[in-house]
């Protein structure tokens, strides 16, 4: 036991410096602890415990400083997490309103039950996709770690780095089927094209919210612009989803996500 929670405490180190380790360390087990006596009742075995649901950390996204959707190196809200919920909220909204639309006149509870069934399916597939988006995160902060060592290494030069491209994308519209016009958002002029960088984050998460409403703006999007700046501005999986809807033309609630494996 006094190994594993060394080398936890190692790691931790390396995110939260030498001084914040301890702490955080020891916050993470009185954390587990109060869960524990919440959910589970008392610890049959302490030590067994201790190493396997205590002291190692629990990554809730792709990000390797995500601990219980907090960030070990400032402490704050993991911005991964946050945007796993809003994509969640996103993707429950989006097939109900497809089974709404296919099932017009059905009772509630059958809306219900087969919005579950859609919801399961889709929820599987992103989950699988999710794991590929996770480890190419890994990836790319692991090459990233060995170029910032290989530099390190190598005397200083004035390299100047390559621009970076701005991805552009369009103001989305409004609802086909709403009535009154949208009132002006703080920030955005729909008669020119935005950048993606400026944009903040009420407003990203907006345009994902008209999205999720009227699918055509994703559709428009990928027309103009690229699948790959509509999977940055909407998410990979609401992209996915959207274009799964609309190759079934209707809600066939026999689809399953494995197609014909």
């Amino acid at each position: 036991m006094e190994a594993a929670a060394r080398s936890e405490l190692a790691r931790l180190v390396g995110f939260a410096g030498r001084a914040d380790a301890p702490q955080v360390l020891a916050d993470r087990i009185g954390r587990r602890l109060e869960d524990q006596m919440r959910l589970g009742g008392p610890i049959a075995d302490p030590v067994g415990w201790l190493i396997g649901r205590a002291l190692p950390q629990r990554q809730q996204c792709g990000d390797a400083r995500c601990d219980d959707r907090v960030l070990l190196d400032s402490g704050q809200d993991c911005p991964w997490c946050e945007d796993r919920q809003a994509d969640r909220r996103a993707t429950r909204h989006a097939v109900a309103a497809a089974v709404d639309a296919s099932m017009p006149g059905t009772s509630e509870a059958a809306r219900r039950a087969a919005t579950d069934r859609q919801l399961h399916e889709t929820v599987t597939a992103e989950a699988w996709m999710r794991e590929h988006r996770w480890a190419q995160v890994r990836e790319q902060q692991a090459a990233a770690q060995a170029r910032a060592e290989a530099a390190a290494a190598q005397p200083d030069f004035d390299v100047p780095a390559a621009p970076v491209a701005p991805v552009v994308v369009p103001a989305p519209r409004p609802a086909a089927d709403t009535p009154a016009p949208v009132p002006e958002r703080a920030g955005v002029d729909e008669d020119h094209e935005l950048v993606l960088e400026d944009l903040t984050r009420e407003q990203v998460l907006d345009w994902r919210a008209r999205a999720a409403a009227d699918h055509q703006i994703v559709h428009d999007h990928i027309a103009r612009y690229g699948e790959h700046s509509a999977q940055r501005l909407f998410t990979r999986a609401f992209v996915a989803t959207v274009q799964r809807l609309s190759g079934l033309g209707h809600l066939d609630l026999g689809y399953t996500p494995w197609g014909q494996a």
